[in-house]
């Protein structure tokens, strides 16, 4: 079924579809905590926090697919 504009109409098969906002803001909530994380380690070894800064983006890619 579409609205005035052309466009479909959000049915109840097409919700089950969508983000689930709260999964999203436990996953960017998880983010953030290794980029914190990363961030701290520069303190001790450029290593570990370079690899805590990219896991943490990896991270934010699965949290967009969500």
């Amino acid at each position: 079924m579409k609205n005035y504009k052309g466009e479909d109409y959000i049915t109840e098969s097409k919700i089950d579809k969508l983000p689930d906002p709260k999964l999203h803001q436990q996953v960017s909530f998880i983010k953030s905590g290794i980029r914190i994380l990363g961030y701290g380690a520069l303190w001790w070894s450029i290593d570990i926090a370079v690899t805590l800064l990219i896991l943490s983006e990896v991270v934010g890619i699965g949290e967009e697919l969500v």
